[in-house]
This record gives structure tokens, sequence and C-alpha cells, in this order.
């Protein structure tokens, strides 16, 4: 090396890995055998993002620069023989990202010294790389809670004809993962044919995007493991594990030009049937502890005898209870059908009715209504002129009680009808109360009241 024995780059405490916003310092170390003119010695600390278009090619096409600071150690003189150090401190920016090192584009940190000469001599360089680490915590992360999952249904055809269909389905137990840790991929298949598939397969897939004026995509099988065939007609769960190497992060935050991401692809052979769980990978796992608590969403469960009114009906008779005493039995002249208004309008939603369903069956717990009706006796609410109510007793009608929470209560409970409310004969469903004189056709005069009948 002739004059220049030995020129070194140590950084404090051997560390080589820094965080963003960290100080980084060293020394600079200059041995020589003979003395030696300078200008001066410099020490340069700086970071890039270089892209290329070319596979492993370091003549960059696009460039990125986050920092760089160069400071001078010493000034023109002569360097004696023999050892001299030089320190050196840096502050590393808060927003540069993590060093990265791909096959068209890398993000690089590093350390350079230079010895300036006077003309005609010879300069003297070295560099030394750190590293930069900006962690990913993916607690911070949103929509990162709970499983990915995805599913797809394909038809297949042979010789220009259709063979079956295959069903597909996959999930994987969370969305985010650490280096070490394991992700536990399920798949469902419903072959629908009568062929045997080939080999079901799941990969942890790598894409990386460098931006450049046509965008480069590199995508990499990280791992990847193989299970066995579905037959034909044939529906089978399968599970596995996959380890996560040592990986760079999902997210380059302060990098535009290089975007990583991360999925677990999940595969058919034969025919050829494929869907992407897209997962992150971070630096800090996900904690039990931070994820959100589901909010309580308001019961909208009500009892539709409780929550209907009517417009003539005073405010404390939805509280009223049934007597004791036995209701009179009605009169002997029953109502004929015919008499029944075909136009009045309920004071309650009717109940809906489903084909699917049977029994009276519920179709959804959550929707109590939603059962096959049952019809009421006309004379239940036959109306009779010569009939008499005390002014203590009202008439024992049976309607809904309220079920609360259960939906598959009997409807058992009596409660009664103010006086304003027709008694015609009508056939409704339990839930459905008598119409209102106001809507109805017949009959022409409203029935007597409480204080009526008893004079």
């Amino acid at each position: 090396m002739g004059k220049l024995e030995a020129l070194d780059i140590e950084f404090s405490d051997n560390k080589v890995v820094y965080t963003p916003g960290e100080s980084i310092s060293g020394t600079v170390t200059v041995k020589v055998n003979q003395p030696i003119q300078c200008k001066a010695i410099k020490v340069n600390c700086n970071g890039f993002c270089g892209i290329t278009s070319k596979l492993n090619d370091t003549a960059w096409t696009t460039e990125e620069q986050y920092f760089n600071s160069t400071i001078s150690v010493a000034d023109k003189g002569t360097l004696k023989q023999g050892e001299h150090p030089f320190p050196f401190k840096f502050l590393i920016p808060a927003t540069a990202p993590t060093s990265f090192e791909g096959s068209y584009g890398k993000i690089i940190y590093r350390v350079r010294a230079f010895i300036d000469t006077p003309r005609f001599a010879k300069d003297y360089s070295t560099e030394k790389p750190f590293y930069l680490l900006s962690l990913l915590n993916l607690n911070e992360l949103p929509d990162i809670w709970g499983p990915s999952t995805s599913a797809v249904t394909q038809q297949f055809t042979y010789m220009l004809m259709k063979t079956g269909t295959i069903v597909l389905k996959a999930q994987t137990d969370m969305k985010g993962y650490t280096p070490g840790q394991i992700i536990k991929v399920s798949a469902n298949i419903h072959n629908q044919s009568t062929k045997t598939t080939g080999h079901i397969a799941a990969s942890l897939m790598q894409r990386v995007t460098y931006e450049t004026k046509k965008p480069t995509h590199d995508l990499k099988s990280m791992v990847e493991v193989e299970g066995g065939a579905i037959k034909g007609g044939r529906e089978l769960e399968w599970k596995e594990q996959i380890i996560i190497p040592p990986l760079p992060q999902s997210s380059l935050a302060g990098c535009e030009l290089i975007k990583i991401e991360y999925y677990v692809k999940v595969s058919l052979k034969s025919p050829d049937v494929t869907l992407t769980l897209p997962i992150h990978i971070g630096n800090v796992s996900l904690d039990k502890k931070l994820r959100p608590s589901k909010k309580e969403t308001p019961s909208f469960k009500k009892d539709p005898a409780a929550s209907v009114s009517t417009p003539d009906a005073p405010e404390s008779s939805s509280r009223l209870t049934a007597p004791p005493q036995p209701a009179p039995k009605p009169a002997p002249r029953p109502a004929p059908r015919s008499r029944m208004s075909s136009h009045s309008s309920p004071s309650a939603p009717p109940v809906e009715y489903h084909s699917g369903a049977e029994g009276g069956n519920l179709l959804n717990d959550d929707f109590p209504n939603k059962r096959q009706s049952q019809a009421v006796s006309p004379n239940a609410f036959s109306y009779a002129p010569g009939l008499f109510f005390p002014q203590n007793q009202l008439p024992n009608v049976s309607v809904p009680a309220p079920s609360g929470p259960s939906s598959r209560r009997s409807a058992g409970a009596t409660a009664p009808y103010p006086s304003a409310i027709d008694a015609r004969p009508m056939a409704a469903p339990l839930n459905t109360l008598p119409p209102d004189y106001d809507t109805s056709a017949y009959p022409q005069e409203a029935p007597p009241s409480y204080e009526s009948c008893n004079t």
C-alpha cells in the first residue's frame, strides 16, 4: 500500500445495526510507515436507494437520497509515521427507511473515509457499511386483527368439455407475523367432478416491486409445503404449518422506490386453482392484550304486543293486567265470516311467511316474528250488542305475552284491550291486533263504551 499501511473505520462498541434517529460514532484509524502530505482527512456518512432494470447490476438507473453528511477530521498538514486515530459522529435521520438488498435494487448505508492528497499524489479511501432497522409494530397496522380468508370456485374443462367444478376455501390464523413464528394454514377443498385433482400446496410468497418507468416485479417463493390429492366427488379439510424464515419487513416506510408484499398462496395442481391470503411480516409481534374489543351492538328484539299502540287507547292501558275473574261467555249468536272487513288496516305488522320454513320453525333467531303464523278463531273477537261487561271486569282475550329473549314461548298470557278497539270477527296472526273503527267499514256505529253499558 506504499506509504499508507492501514486505513480502517471502526464503530463504537463494534455496533453495526442502528435505528432511525440514533447517532452513529466511531474512529477512523490511519497508520503510515512514512510521512504523508495531505490536504484534509474527511469522513462521510450517507444513505440512499438505487434500483436498476438489470439483474444484480450496480449501475443505478434511479436513485433516492436519504441523507449525506461530511465532516473534516484533519486539516492540511503532514501525517507523521505511526498510527493516527480520528473520531467521528453523525446523526441518522428519523425518516430513513430500513436497509434492504434485492435483485434489482438496494437501500444502502455506509461510512466512508478519504485522505485528500496534493496534486499528482494518490488519494486513499475506504468505506464500511452499517445497517438500519426501522421497527414495524404489527399492532399499529390497520385491519390487522383476525384471520386472512379467501375462497374461489372454478370450473375446468378437458378436451373442450366441462368436467366439473372445484371449490377452494382457505385461511390463515392471523394477518401479521414475525420471523420465527408459525403460519397455520387451513383449507377446504370440494371436488365436485369425477376426476382426481393434483396435489395441494401452500407457499409463502414475497413480491418486491421496483418503481421505475416500467415497474419491475420480483416474485419469489420463500417456503412451500405440499399435501395430497383429492379424489372425485370428495371434500377434504387440509391443515399445514409454515415457519417464517428471517425476512425483511413488509413496509419500507420512507422509501418510494421499493415496495415489499407478502402473501400465502394456496393452489391445486391439475386443475390450476389458486387463491392468495395477504399477510404482513414485521418486527413486533401481535399482542392479544392490545386487540380492540368488539363493541356491543344494541338489541333490537322487541315484543310485538308491547310495542303496539292505538290512537284511542289511554297511556296506562299497556300496563293493565288481566283480572283474576273469568270473563263472561259471549252471546250464542256468532258473527258470520262474511262481515269481516277486507280493507281494514292492522295496527301491527303482519307475520312474514317464508316458503322454506316448515312446521313453524324459526328461520333466524334474531327475528322472532319470522315463522309461520297460526290463525285465531273468529269468535275470539266477535261482537255481540247484548253482551254486558261489568265496570271492573274486562274481557279475557288471548294475545301473545311478552316473550323476552326467547321467541319460541307459546302465547298463553292474557291482556285486556281498550274499549275503543273493534271486536269484530277476524282471522289474524297472533301478533296482529284488531283494526280501528277509523279505518273499518263495518259496523257503521261504534260499540257502546263501558259507561254506556252500565247505564
